[in-house]
């Protein structure tokens, strides 16, 4: 072949491959923009068993387990993470004063010691979680009563001292007998005594209902079936009865405290296996199922209504034949209903397992592409935060990339709450802290039909108010900073020198529904420690009052 044919083949070919390339790059930086959600949960689990999560160290000091929470959300905020699903009681025990409960040995070191100078670790995480604009969930194990048989080490108003017969061992582990109706009821008590005395986002029930089946070893539960079980003639449906009977109750006594708080559950990812129930079971082959074998019917619970969202924790890899990411996200997308579907994620796994996937960083970013491709899926949670601030495989950078916009939480139609007033905005100033924004909101907390859960403060290059649907124009979420607060007040410190934006605000209700925006105010970045009012974008209103007085004008 002549040379000279053969070097322009090559390149001709080297120029489409670099003109693909760019075809292919842009494809997919548009289809990441496209696929970045205005509103979507973004949590990690914060585990406190065994001090997974936190505190890493176990502390009666204020101030260190201040200091642990603090640098713990300011590494997930900065991942772009907007909530916080945090284990308040690990093992019957708690990170708070409860009528219920000694303190948690996690907590302090040992069990029923408080801590110092009367200190509330729970209302403080609420607080600092809150000021950061991010939900809180508490989350709780109902049935585990402790995590080894060492009697010793648990404090005298542990319920085994209390109750000891309301507890079974299983597998070196205590649990509450869940058939035992005055079991449910503490339960119940447990949990009316959080929603009763913490301004929480959620409540939120893990995988853990009966325990996780051991080979050959029956859960010792034939005696309460033999005195409770009437009229149930199989013991595995009268455990799943006993189960419902509980998330029934929890969503009772929630929902008559606050219709407010979130009920969530966070089951294991395979319902049931398609061989035993080939009409609603999934195309999966998992070795253990939250239906037979932790009896937890959570479709019943969807069907009856008593969660508000569903997180199952699929665990495993896109791809992985016994149970397949993408299989099960679709399954649960399916059988959710009405209500979000958020996915757990193994981000424990991350460069950490036998199977080659997880060794791949594009794994869980490929997950998150799938759930925003499925309307239903509306969010994402990790496990757990230790694993995210550790960054295998610089999964915490591809977060950060996935999450850089800022993200509402989904809207919750079934609280059927009114819109709130207008915000009333004034003429931002230049401070130290950068341009001040301070606004009126148009209604004060004085009750849930009338609260505002936080504002969504908008900023849009130039002097034109652009897409309020686009969450790249979002500037920060900004909760109300007190009770009948007559001002609310942010600052944006990114402004360029000469450079004109425009501000606009909303504010949400607890249901996360926006009012219409507010006024406009545009500011000039004229130079360094100044700015310029610039003129304010015309409104249709305006306009046409401009039109009116321009026709009057000419009648004269």
């Amino acid at each position: 072949m002549n040379t000279f044919h053969f070097k322009s083949i090559v390149g001709l070919c080297a120029l489409l491959c670099f003109f693909a390339t760019l075809s292919l790059n842009a494809q997919t930086v548009a289809y990441q923009r496209l696929q970045a959600p205005k509103r979507e949960l973004r949590a990690a689990w914060v585990a406190t068993v065994l001090n997974i999560d936190y505190p890493q160290k176990p502390s009666a000091n204020p101030i260190a387990l201040k200091e642990q929470y603090r640098n713990l959300l300011d590494q997930l905020e900065a991942m772009g993470l907007n909530a916080v699903i945090v284990q308040v009681r690990p093992a019957a025990d708690a990170f708070y004063p409860s009528a219920y409960a000694p303190w948690s040995t996690y907590l302090t070191g040992r069990q029923g010691a408080a801590p110092q100078d009367d200190f509330d670790p729970l209302a403080f995480m609420i607080e600092e979680t809150h000021r950061r604009s991010m939900e809180f969930h508490a989350w709780i194990n109902p049935y585990r009563a402790s995590m080894n048989m060492d009697t010793a080490s648990l404090f005298l108003t542990h319920p085994v001292f209390q109750h000891p017969d309301w507890l079974v061992a299983y597998g070196g582990k205590m649990y509450f007998n869940p058939g035992i109706p005055a079991v449910r009821q503490h339960l119940v008590d447990v949990v009316g005594e959080l929603v009763d005395n913490y301004p929480i986002d959620g409540i939120h029930i893990d995988d853990y209902f009966y325990p996780y089946p051991i080979k050959d070893i029956p859960f010792p539960d034939e005696g309460t079936f033999k005195f409770y079980g009437q009229p149930f003639k199989d013991i595995n449906a009268w455990r799943r009865n006993n189960t419902d009977q509980l998330v029934g109750d929890l969503h009772e006594r929630i929902k008559t405290t606050n219709p407010a708080i979130q009920f969530g559950v966070s089951p294991f990812g395979v319902w049931r296996n398609k061989s035993l129930d080939p009409v609603r079971g999934s195309d999966t082959q998992a070795g253990a199922t939250s239906y037979d074998d932790l009896h937890a019917d959570v479709l019943n619970w969807i069907a009856k209504g008593w969660i508000d969202y569903v997180m199952p924790q699929l665990y495993w890899n896109i791809g992985f034949a016994p149970a397949d990411y993408q299989t099960l996200v679709q399954w649960w997308s399916q059988n959710a209903r009405s209500i979000p579907v958020y996915t757990g994620h193994a981000a424990y796994k991350v460069g950490n397992n036998k199977e080659l996937a997880w060794n791949d960083p594009g794994e869980i970013p490929r997950q998150i592409q799938l759930n925003r491709r499925n309307f239903q899926t509306q969010g994402s949670a990790y496990f757990s935060a230790k694993s995210l601030q550790s960054n295998p495989l610089r999964l915490r950078d591809s977060l950060q990339a996935y999450y850089q916009t800022k993200a509402l939480w989904p809207e919750r139609p079934e609280l059927e709450l009114p819109k709130l007033p207008l915000a009333d905005l004034r003429r931002p100033k230049l401070q130290e802290a950068g341009v001040r924004l301070r606004w009126k909101p148009g209604t004060t907390a004085a009750g849930l039909r009338t609260a505002t859960h936080y504002f969504v403060v908008y900023r849009f290059a130039g002097n034109e108010v652009g897409d309020l649907e686009n969450p790249a124009n979002i500037l920060q979420l900004t909760p109300l900073q007190a009770e009948n607060s007559r001002w609310v007040t942010c600052y944006d410190n990114t402004t360029q020198v000469g450079q004109t934006y425009t501000y606009v605000v909303t504010a949400a209700n607890r249901a996360n529904v926006e009012n219409k925006a507010s006024n406009t105010r545009a500011i000039f970045h004229k130079k360094v420690g100044r700015i310029t009012r610039a003129k304010a974008p015309k409104t249709g209103r305006q306009r046409k009052e401009r039109t009116r007085v321009r026709r009057r004008d000419l009648q004269r």
